[in-house]
């Protein structure tokens, strides 16, 4: 017996025009992949790394200073506050007991007894007297007497302490205020980095600016190529460091940053990026991170900036706006502009390709098989013999021979 089964509804997608369906594929690739690209560094040029399963926390109770100062704002004046409480309850405690042990609560309402500390009638008091005692203030209503030697001793004990803990705390402080991480805020580097030709080979190029009037002093530019290799024995190296040259023969990578500067990286034999085409750099998972360091002038105090382009923030074939103009005398900089690129005629290749083509366009039409062999590097022995000499003289004449013989048959062929 047949049972009759509803058949579900099928749901047609709507159809797409012809272009969107050939660009889908490509943004969803895009999607995806830039999805997949983790940064090293962020543009904001804090590290996106995390330090786990550290065992050996001790480790920064060793060095408490810096630990302190690594902390955030909340943290630390949570801390500043605490140690300050702490330290004055204690030594209030401690007033507190010696005149609990010396019976002074006991005698105060006698006129004879001459306590360790005057006015001092309970744990409140003696909260107060370990706050003016730390801090100097000495109001004159509390005050110790030459009647109490272990009260002498906590007060050498306690002044000598208090001063090493405001030297501390207030240090710390200071340093974390006086950090020069905010100073790297006013430092600006371009979205994007670039790669075109620049005076005959191509260069990658990024520009970095300060939109301070104090200037940073010897300042400085590294960059690194942040990208995973493997080497010829297998071995896996996740984010190798490859040092990309700016300038440091030169002496281009020391700075003079009075105004936006356009930093350059030729991409040569020595370059990383020597045998990267503009399809490959596509393809390729990478990150470059820039540096730049250098004092600050108010201070003196060293200042870092960083920065990073992954694959998809280096455009191949722009350049970068110009931002400096000539005012009437004076200079101006064009912030507006500072990100800004414009396209031009550079080629797809990589520079190894292009070096290539550049190379047999030098070469002459027809070479000579003494110059094919001087090329080669003969034996000095050989190039000495006279034979040698002789014997490949007699080849170079046959072979010109040989052409004049062609070049006449194409003479009377044209003619025919």
């Amino acid at each position: 017996m047949e049972q009759d089964v509803e058949s579900p509804s099928i749901i047609k997608p709507p159809k797409l025009p012809k272009q969107a369906r050939e660009d889908l594929p490509k943004q969803l690739a895009e999607r995806d992949r830039a999805k997949k690209i983790q940064r090293y560094v962020r543009k904001d040029g804090k590290c996106n790394v995390h330090h786990g399963n550290v065992t050996e926390k001790y480790r920064y109770l060793t060095d408490i200073f810096t630990t302190l100062v690594d902390l955030k704002w909340g943290l630390n004046l949570f801390i500043f506050v605490l140690v300050y409480t702490v330290t004055w309850l204690f030594f209030g405690f401690m007033w507190w007991l010696i005149a609990y042990l010396r019976g002074d609560l006991e005698h105060l309402a006698d006129n004879t007894w001459t306590p360790c500390v005057n006015n001092l009638n309970g744990f409140v008091t003696a909260f107060l007297f370990s706050i003016e005692t730390e801090t100097t203030i000495g109001y004159g209503y509390r005050v110790i007497t030459d009647k109490c030697p272990e009260g002498i001793l906590l007060l050498l004990i306690q002044s000598v302490l208090g001063s090493i803990v405001n030297a501390f705390m207030v240090g710390c402080m200071f340093v974390k205020i006086s950090q020069p991480k905010k100073r790297a805020e006013t430092l600006v580097f371009s979205t994007n980095a670039v790669i075109s030709m620049r005076d005959g080979r191509l260069c990658l190029m990024f520009r970095v600016g300060d939109l301070r009037n104090s200037h940073i002093v010897e300042a400085s530019i590294r960059a690194k190529l942040i990208k995973s290799k493997q080497t010829k024995e297998g071995e896996f190296i996740p984010l190798n460091q490859t040092d990309i040259n700016v300038g440091y023969n030169t002496g281009d990578d020391r700075l003079f940053l009075v105004s936006p500067l356009i930093i350059c990286h030729e991409i040569n034999q020595d370059s990383p990026f020597w045998e990267i085409s503009q399809a490959h750099l596509a393809k390729d998972e990478l990150e470059i991170v820039v540096i730049l360091e250098g004092m600050v002038e108010a201070t003196g105090m060293t200042c870092q900036a960083r920065s990073s382009y992954i694959g998809s923030e280096i455009k191949w074939g722009y350049r970068f706006t110009p931002v400096l103009t000539l005012e009437d005398g004076f200079y101006e900089v064009d912030y507006n502009s500072f990100h800004d690129i414009y396209e031009t005629n550079t080629p797809a290749c990589s520079a190894k390709e292009l070096a290539d083509m550049a190379n047999r366009t030098r070469l002459p039409l027809t070479w000579s098989l003494a110059s094919k062999l001087s090329q080669q590097g003969l034996p000095e022995a050989m190039q000495e013999d006279p034979d040698t000499k002789t014997s490949l003289d007699n080849q170079e004449r046959i072979q010109q021979t040989e052409r004049n013989g062609d070049i006449a048959n194409l003479e009377s062929e044209s003619k025919v």
